[in-house]
């Protein structure tokens, strides 16, 4: 029996996720909601002509979707997570999980409540770099960590603008704090200095930070710190390097770096991870089994909570404790 899987939110990430789940057999696409209905029209007609529904309660009742994927900007969660947890319906949804905590610590409570399946975009925990990290720390100690996310500014109105997005460190880099979670264990305390110094002016209605560092301490007595900036005309740095006993790791998002006292070693990613966060999903809606599902939204609750206390930090000048 097919798994029919609904869509609301038809944006960018959301044709990357549709582009897998066509190519998966007993896949069946159920239904597209937006909220920009000319946008949904659009994706379904690239999509065999799904049907579009003008009301997410219609995607539904009437698209009896097996599992939903919400794929919204940080402002827009909400309605959506709320009427899959009323109706039962397995959820995936792109990160963040908003652009406050309040919200996502409430729908927490109703997924938990529910014993809902869900799954969480966090996709660089399925790729090959995050796995061979991991192989790597099992015979070594990471004494320090340092993450990068140094680029230019993404062009959607949204992005810019604080009290939608959250920002940069809670809405892009993110992506490093989940990895830094995933590879190096609990953050239990933040310290951020965030500005914004050029952004504002050439980018009319800009008022989100352009650039940001944030030290953090780890449960196990780690120390990391992450850096971002959007100010950049050009591309620069995204990723995590991980320095410890054994050296130093490097971990990118379709390489892997080991430098150690015998040279160094290069690893290229073979998998797309999307496509496994995706085969995932899937995988768990069609025999209950979750455990290839990395990031749920139990624990994705964890990395969206130290990147809004890196924005309270930074906002108030002080360290944010997250015992």
């Amino acid at each position: 029996m097919a798994v029919r899987i609904g869509f609301i939110g038809v944006g960018g990430i959301a044709v990357q996720h549709l582009n897998n789940l066509v190519q998966m057999p007993d896949v069946e696409l159920a239904g597209f909601y937006d909220v920009d209905e000319d946008k949904a029209r659009k994706a379904a007609s690239a999509f065999h002509g799904v049907r579009v529904y003008d009301r997410l309660d219609d995607l539904f009742d009437g698209g009896r979707p097996d599992g939903v994927y919400i794929c919204v900007p940080p402002m827009a969660h909400g309605d959506a997570e709320r009427r899959a947890i009323e109706r039962g319906v397995p959820f995936f949804v792109e990160k963040p999980l908003g652009n406050n905590l309040e919200l996502p610590t409430e729908l927490a409570a109703a997924v938990r409540e529910r014993r809902l399946l869900t799954s969480v975009g966090y996709h660089w925990r399925y790729g090959d770099p995050a796995r061979f990290a991991r192989e790597r720390l099992k015979d070594g100690t990471v004494g320090m960590a340092v993450g990068y996310w140094m680029g230019d500014m993404p062009m959607v109105p949204w992005w810019r603008v604080q009290s939608q997005s959250g920002g940069q460190f809670v809405e892009q880099t993110t992506h490093i704090v989940d990895l830094l979670r995933y590879l190096c264990g609990e953050v239990v305390e933040v310290y951020a200095a965030f500005a914004l110094r050029t952004m504002d002016r050439r980018v009319p209605g800009t008022d989100v930070p352009d650039v940001g560092a944030v030290t953090l301490k780890l449960a196990n007595g780690a120390v990391a710190s992450i850096s971002n900036t959007c100010m950049l005309p050009v591309y620069h740095h995204v990723g995590l390097d991980l320095y410890g006993d054994f050296g130093v790791l490097e971990v990118r998002g379709n390489e892997f770096r080991e430098i150690t006292e015998e040279g160094k070693r290069i690893r290229t990613a073979r998998a797309n991870p999307y496509q496994l966060e995706d085969e995932a999903f899937i995988r768990a809606l069609r025999t209950g089994d979750a455990t290839g599902i990395l990031s749920d939204y139990e624990d994705a609750l964890k990395t969206h909570a130290v990147t809004v206390a890196a924005l309270r930090s930074a906002e108030s000048g002080r360290p944010v404790s997250l015992s």
